[in-house]
């Protein structure tokens, strides 16, 4: 069933990174975006939406493409840092007496 509300700004940003990760290991790999559709399998418009970010790719999906493309799961969707809004910890204790 389709979102009726689509996603925030951010989780897009997030999902294209995740897609340019997907590139960069297939190109790596010296892969096409063909080869890498009929490992998976999946027809390659659907892994193109995927790698453009155009598409949320379920969790299935993503660990197929990872071993098509011969990665490990955590290197197509690892974050060097968190993002800003992650990064918000717990509020601070007001002052002591």
């Amino acid at each position: 069933m389709p979102r009726s509300v689509p996603p925030p700004a951010w989780v897009i940003t997030r999902r294209r990174a995740i897609g340019d990760r997907i590139r960069a290991a297939r190109l790596a790999a010296g892969l096409t975006q063909e080869q890498v559709a009929l490992r998976v399998p999946m027809d390659r418009a659907t892994y193109n939406r995927i790698e453009q970010g155009h598409a949320a790719a379920l969790v299935d999906s993503l660990i197929l493409i990872s071993d098509a493309i011969g990665v490990p799961l955590a290197d197509l969707v690892r974050e060097e840092r968190p993002p800003p809004r992650e990064r918000q910890g717990p509020p601070s204790d007001p002052p002591g007496p």
